[in-house]
């Protein structure tokens, strides 16, 4: 399918960035009752958002949880810690998920990883994700056709987990990020180039094998990732850097041992993003900022402020003076974390059944969705799927497909006789 964007219109290449909008839309919660309960929509954006997606078809069927799933093939995105824990000594994985097929035919995301435990306590991993968003047909201001191109975004990936103990471990990984959303096209001056920007993750993992709860046997895990830590991103020379998704993700998960057969594992994780909340503006001069907190800083004080920023929900009057409601500002803080979380019933370690739900608070991008998968193993493969169902109305994510195929091989390197 083509688009068309009037390049006018790109000065900054904003059509297809996700800019920081620095003004607040005052709305009423539609279950609202009084102003106690309007809520302002004040979303977070960021430059790459495609590096928040869930590339894996598990934990896209667990409702996007998976910083303390057992470890697997994808471990790298949601918890680089996990690796050094893999029962497997090498694991491989490829991902596709055709993206926002409400709205496009030629969206997908593609995610190649690789893990090896180098010995009992180390391994590393790699990573290629490739994200494509089709083909734009770019226009001037009267709709006269200047060229076609396919934009891509791409990041690599390579992490290492360290094991501590028998039951805890840590990880780091790096990320070179690479965006081309214009091919060059420039307009009235403004020259585009594609953004770039290197990021870092660091986590850490926790398992024990021996949480036997409710009579039976059991392991529980907890796992937490910052994520994304890295430069700020820009598509010209002369406009305002963008900040990349930097996130802390904190999971539990619990898995208990049925019978000699059949396990249940329960998981959920909490996410906030670790970028600037847009402050609220006086409505007379649009510049002053009477709540909140200019989001014009670096990276290391972004991550800070985002844990405090929130404006809240601010009353103008007709006069000039304002008023911020009570408590607003604390519970727009509580709204900017999400949470997703499922269940995966596993048989025999062959077959896998799974469900999850996704809740995002509408006034921070009303992300709300059903989540669904299955999967099965073949000697060194296994094939996953997930599927998604919106629960808001008109939300472009609906009826979202993922697969996964994995190769996980246990015996296939001397890691037995490594140093511990």
């Amino acid at each position: 399918m083509t688009y068309k964007f009037h390049l006018l219109h790109l000065t900054a290449i904003a059509v297809v960035l996700n800019l920081s909008v620095g003004s607040s839309i005052a709305q009423l919660d539609p279950d609202a009752s009084g102003r106690e309960n309007q809520v302002d929509m004040n979303t977070i954006t960021t430059a790459v958002p495609f590096l928040m997606i869930a590339p894996d078809s598990r934990s896209g069927a667990l409702g996007d949880a998976g910083v303390a799933l057992s470890p697997d093939g994808n471990s790298l995105h949601w918890n680089a810690a996990k690796m050094v824990f893999s029962e497997n000594e090498l694991e491989t994985s490829l991902s596709y998920a055709p993206w926002l097929r409400a709205l496009v035919d030629d969206m997908n995301l593609a995610y190649l990883t690789m893990n090896r435990k180098i010995n009992k306590r180390q391994a590393y991993g790699l990573a290629l994700r490739y994200f494509s968003l089709g083909n734009i047909t770019f226009t001037d201001q009267v709709g006269t056709t200047i060229r076609d191109f396919q934009p891509a975004e791409l990041s690599l990936d390579a992490g290492f987990s360290q094991k501590f103990t028998d039951k805890f471990s840590g990880g780091v990984a790096g990320r070179f990020v690479h965006s081309n959303l214009t091919g060059g096209t420039s307009v009235s001056g403004a020259e585009s180039k594609p953004g770039i920007a290197v990021a870092a993750d660091v986590s850490m993992f926790y398992t024990n094998k021996n949480a036997n709860w409710g009579g039976k046997k059991g392991t529980f895990n907890y796992g937490m990732n910052i994520s994304n830590i890295g430069s700020k991103m820009s598509y010209t020379e002369t406009a305002a850097r963008d900040f990349i998704p930097a996130n802390l993700r904190l999971g539990v998960a619990y898995t208990m041992e049925l019978d000699d057969y059949n396990d249940i594992t329960f998981t959920i994780d909490g996410n906030k993003l670790l970028v600037p909340t847009a402050p609220v503006y006086d409505q007379q001069d649009g510049n002053t900022i009477v709540s909140g907190y200019s989001n014009d800083v670096g990276t290391a004080t972004g991550i800070v402020q985002s844990f405090y920023d929130a404006p809240g929900i601010v009353d103008f009057n007709d006069d000039g003076t304002y008023s911020i409601l009570p408590g607003s500002i604390f519970r727009e803080e509580m709204r900017e974390i999400n949470l997703g979380g499922g269940l995966e019933y596993t048989f025999s370690d062959v077959f896998a059944f799974r469900t999850g739900y996704f809740f995002e608070h509408w006034s921070k991008g009303n992300r709300q969705f059903i989540t669904m998968g299955a999967g099965m193993k073949y000697t060194v493969f296994t094939i996953d799927l997930s599927y998604l169902v919106s629960t808001t109305q008109t939300n472009p994510l609906a009826n979202t497909l993922r697969f996964t195929l994995r190769m996980q091989f246990s015996d296939l390197l001397d890691v037995g006789s490594a140093v511990n």
